[in-house]
């Protein structure tokens, strides 16, 4: 009785599930899409739609241009990328990777990159995959803002201080360029306030998903980067409107010297030559 006594406890195994959201492109079109021949997947019955794999893994998709994986192997996240590849629009060049562990155990929590959860139920897997899917989408989008935001603050810096235009007049066209092009790539922007669709017998799915919008700050994030596009939206339009005007006073000062030559030619020909 005394040996047994002082056995240490089993320790029950940890299950782990890999997860990663990938943000692939502006948008992904899933109007007509062939859930069903997906990786042989079950056609979902909820929205997001989400793909039961045969592995016993999930794949999530997001209509702004995100697909989540969890406990998907490597084969079957490569069978459903190739059959939504067609549907990408706004490809980017390098997805947006965001990759985290799921460990189902007693109770539901998140620190770090580990979620845990009680059980691997649907409703848990489409909260955990509608988070992951809004925080690699707000990290792209973040990181665009960064760029443009450094692209921007030399030619804004120069005309602070010299209250003239840069003379690389080509490189600051192609950097408006750029920002709107990515403006209106932000456009199809994710809407943290859209959650999934839970039924009464979910159970805990809706608290989980406002557990995990607050750890990963989505609203907050959120404002960040739609104030930031704001300021971006100010600073293209005034650089733009100063091109324009300049481009304007090119021309007429333009006019004006054609008006003298043609002036002069005149009184040559009326005077000196006659």
């Amino acid at each position: 009785m005394a040996d047994n006594l002082t056995k240490p406890a089993r320790t029950v195994p940890q299950q782990l599930l890999s997860a990663r959201a990938l943000r692939l492109g502006g948008r992904l079109n899933l109007i007509g899409l062939d859930i069903a021949g997906l990786a042989r997947a079950e056609p979902p019955s909820r929205s997001p739609p989400m793909l039961r794999l045969e592995s016993g893994g999930v794949a999530a998709l997001f209509s702004y241009g995100t697909v989540v994986f969890i406990s998907a192997s490597t084969a079957e996240q490569e069978a459903v990328l190739r059959q939504i590849e067609g549907r990408i629009e706004d490809r980017l060049d390098t997805a947006a990777v965001v990759a985290t562990e799921i460990e189902l155990g007693p109770n539901t929590g998140i620190a770090g990159d580990r979620i845990t959860i009680k059980d691997k139920s649907p409703s848990c897997l489409i909260a955990i995959a509608d988070a992951l899917a809004k925080n690699v989408a707000l990290a792209f989008e973040e990181e665009e803002v960064r760029k443009l935001l450094l692209a921007l603050e030399p030619f804004t810096g120069d005309l602070a201080d010299t209250g003239r235009l840069p003379m690389n007049r080509r490189r600051m066209l192609r950097t408006v360029g750029h920002a709107f092009r990515t403006h209106r790539r932000l456009i199809e922007r994710v809407e943290v306030k859209e959650r999934p669709e839970f039924t009464p017998e979910d159970g805990d799915a809706g608290r989980l998903c406002e557990r995990l919008a607050d750890a990963y700050h989505l609203k907050k994030r959120a404002k960040s980067v739609s104030r930031k596009l704001d300021v971006i939206e100010v600073m293209t339009s005034g650089l733009a409107e100063l091109i324009n005007a300049q481009r304007e006073n090119r021309v007429e000062l333009l006019i004006v010297l054609l008006i003298a030559i043609e002036i002069g030619i005149w009184v040559y020909e009326s005077f000196i030559r006659g």
